[in-house]
C-alpha cells in the first residue's frame, strides 16, 4: 500500500492489463473519473491513454484544489475537473465530509482521511476504520450523468470509474437511457453498509445484469473491493470469451482434483 502521493501516482494502476485488453492506447477515449478525490488516478489514466478526454468530478472544494494543483504538477493536459457530485438528481444535496490519518501513515503527504467523504451518511464505516471522523457536512451541487453528457454533447463513454463511497447506484441511475451508452465500469462495492442505506454488492450486480453488464474482474477481497464491468452491447464477443475462461477453469481444476484424488488413493 503507498503512503505517498508520488508512489501511488507512479506504480500500475489496479486494473491498468485489463483496460489495454479492452482499448486501444492510443484512442480518444471519452473518460469519466467520479469521485476524483485529489485527482490521481486521473493523472494515472491520462498517462495510460494520452489521447483519451477525461472528465473528473469532485464535490469537495479543498479537493479539487489538490486536484488544480496535481494536474499542473504532472503535465496533465487531457482532464478537466468539475466541482460537482454525480448523483441521481440535479440539485444540491448534504455531503458529508470525512477527515483523519492512520498512523503508520503520520508522515504522509498524502491525506487519507479526506477519501471516505459520501453523499451518504456514515453507518459501519468508523467500526471499520477507526481513524476516521464525520466531523463536518456541507452542501454541494449535483448533477445526473445523462444531463452532464446532454449539455456537453457527449455522445457515450468508453470508461467510467467509480469511487463514491456508497452512492455508486445513485450515479448509475443518474445515467438513465445513457447506460447503455456507456462500455466498461470499474465501481466499488461492498458487502456491509459503510454508509446508511447503502446499495450492497447484490444490488450493484442486479442492476449491473439488468442493463446488460457482464463482469469482468472482480477484486472484491473481505468486506469493499472493487469490480469491473463491460458492456455485452459493446463487447458482445466477451460473453464467449467469459464463458470459455471460465469452462477451461473448471476443466482445470477437475483435473487437478483428479491427480489429488489419484495420488492419495
Amino acid at each position: 500500500m503507498s503512503f505517498d502521493r508520488a508512489s501511488y501516482i507512479n506504480e500500475p494502476g489496479a486494473i491498468d492489463t485489463e483496460l489495454r485488453l479492452l482499448f486501444s492506447q492510443d484512442a480518444p477515449l471519452v473518460i469519466f473519473e467520479v469521485g476524483a478525490c485529489e485527482g490521481e488516478d486521473s493523472v494515472k489514466y491520462s498517462r495510460l491513454f494520452p489521447n483519451a478526454s477525461i472528465y473528473s468530478f469532485e464535490p469537495l472544494p479543498e479537493n479539487v484544489k489538490w486536484i488544480e494543483k496535481n494536474f499542473l504538477k504532472y503535465g496533465v493536459t487531457n482532464a478537466r475537473y468539475f466541482n460537482k457530485a454525480l448523483s441521481s438528481e440535479n440539485g444540491t444535496a448534504g455531503f458529508y465530509v470525512s477527515s483523519g490519518s492512520p498512523r503508520e501513515a503520520a508522515e504522509s503527504d498524502w491525506d487519507f482521511g479526506n477519501k471516505s467523504s459520501s453523499l451518504l451518511p456514515p453507518a459501519n464505516h468508523m467500526d471499520l476504520a477507526g481513524f476516521i471522523h464525520f466531523d463536518n457536512k456541507i452542501e454541494v451541487e449535483t448533477i445526473t450523468l445523462e444531463s452532464f453528457c446532454r449539455a456537453s454533447s457527449i455522445s457515450s463513454i468508453d470508461f467510467l470509474h467509480l469511487d463514491v463511497q456508497g452512492a455508486e447506484l445513485m450515479v448509475l441511475q443518474g445515467a438513465g437511457n445513457f447506460i447503455s451508452k456507456i462500455k466498461v465500469i470499474w465501481l466499488e462495492v461492498s458487502k456491509v453498509d459503510l454508509y446508511k442505506d447503502q446499495p450492497l454488492v447484490g444490488d450493484i450486480q442486479k442492476f449491473m445484469k439488468k442493463n446488460n453488464f457482464v463482469l469482468f474482474k472482480n477484486a472484491l477481497y473481505g468486506v469493499q473491493g472493487d469490480q469491473l464491468y463491460i458492456s455485452a452491447h459493446f463487447f458482445p464477443g466477451f460473453r464467449r470469451f467469459l464463458l470459455k475462461s471460465r469452462l477451461l477453469f473448471i476443466s482445470l481444476i477437475n483435473r487437478v482434483g483428479s491427480k489429488i484424488m489419484f495420488r492419495e488413493k
